[in-house]
């Protein structure tokens, strides 16, 4: 089973910076994507940052110029600088990797880490 642990969270002011990390474990072969998404207070789940395993990159417009993702082995990390009030959102990293157990590529989401943005 492949597990993902989020840490990163937190209260940030805006104009702040926090980084978020997602470390994965379990039984598990190669790692394909990686991505972090987000979920504000009463709306959908959307992609905010995807890394494939070339380490080629994709952010979200609202995103862009402000968030970095990156990956090192079983981690992913999403930078972001400048935050603002609208990044309030629980964050969530998604990881497709090979499920030793099952012998598939599986999609593994984490737990969710909040991050909250005062004005």
């Amino acid at each position: 089973q492949v597990r993902l642990v989020e840490s990163g969270g937190g209260l940030v002011q805006a104009g702040g910076s926090l980084r978020l990390s997602c470390a994965v474990s379990g039984a598990f072969g190669s790692i394909s994507r990686m991505a972090w998404y987000r979920q504000p207070p009463g709306k959908q789940r959307d992609l905010v940052a995807l890394i494939t395993a070339t380490g080629n990159t994709n952010l979200a417009d609202s995103v862009k110029g402000r968030f970095s993702i990156s990956r090192d082995n079983a981690k992913v990390y999403l930078q972001m600088n400048s935050l603002k009030p609208e990044d309030t959102a629980v964050y969530y990293c998604k990881v497709e990797a090979f499920d030793l157990r099952t012998q598939r590529f599986a999609n593994a989401w984490g737990q969710g880490t909040l991050v909250t943005v005062s004005s």
